[in-house]
């Protein structure tokens, strides 16, 4: 299994003001750490100036969205393109805040994901139940179900990762149990692994639902979890504190070097 990926989603959050906080990132990142990837995405606003201040550092700057296209006549929105070109290394697809605000379907899911490999970007697919579809014993059907369609077809397991996000946990304070976290995370594998064969060992799979410093070492220590991205914490920020004692060595040390989270203003 390829380095840990441990990723922050900003969100509709941060000015330049919030840049400072960026750059303390960076300099914890530093050089980066052989076992682990390090990933801010950004507000579209800041993914080149964020990716000026993390010059010179291991730390990757990914956007939040992307358009299924390349150009043309869609205001307000940004193409793989343009995120490339900003210095963004990955972006965000699928998520479930865009999946709910802006109507965006598996196919639209797959297209974007499709865009961001063609601009060069690795797509991180969101996928994820609802509360009522848990409770209905639908989880893992509608996971499934996702993965079929928003997977682009044209692709290989390594290109791109999976981010499963329960929506009932997203910025919510509730978390899954590990057994949960566990049962998806193993049912995501087995599909991966149906769809590409042995190469679908190569996918990352990110768990991303009220991830916190108190949680992360027993998330990230169950299998087939490798790495977490994660939005809303309390306080709005992922402190730079956590090397060491509170969780396990490898993980930990990607954790200390991100701030990641759901950026509030100070």
């Amino acid at each position: 299994m390829s380095r840990t990926l441990i990723a922050g989603n900003w969100k509709m959050n941060g000015l330049k003001a919030s840049l400072s906080q960026l750059e303390a990132v960076a300099a914890a990142v530093g050089g980066g750490d052989a076992d682990v990837t390090a990933l801010l995405c950004l507000p579209a606003t800041l993914v080149a100036l964020g990716s000026a201040r993390a010059d010179g550092s291991a730390l990757r700057i990914g956007g939040e969205t992307c358009h299924h296209n390349v150009k043309g006549a869609h205001t307000g929105d940004i193409s793989a393109e343009m995120l490339a070109d900003a210095g963004a290394s990955h972006v965000i697809v699928g998520h479930s805040e865009r999946r709910a605000d802006h109507a965006e379907t598996d196919a639209v899911v797959s297209a974007q994901a499709s865009a961001a490999l063609g601009a060069g970007l690795v797509p991180i697919i969101c996928v994820g139940e609802s509360l009522d579809e848990r409770e209905a014993g639908r989880t893992l059907e509608r996971i499934e179900n996702q993965l079929a369609g928003s997977i682009p077809d044209a692709v290989d397991a390594a290109e791109f990762v999976i981010a499963y996000e329960p929506i009932w946990a997203i910025g919510t304070g509730k978390v899954a149990s590990t057994q949960q976290i566990a049962e998806v995370h193993g049912a995501i594998r087995a599909w991966l692994m149906g769809r590409f064969g042995s190469s679908g060992s190569a996918t990352r799979i990110l768990y991303g639902g009220s991830m916190n410093p108190g949680n992360a070492a027993e998330i990230l220590a169950v299998p087939e979890v490798n790495g977490g991205l994660i939005g809303e914490l309390e306080g709005g920020r992922f402190p730079l504190h956590l090397q060491g004692s509170n969780l396990a060595q490898t993980e930990a040390r990607g954790l200390a070097l991100a701030i990641i989270g759901d950026m509030r203003t100070p």
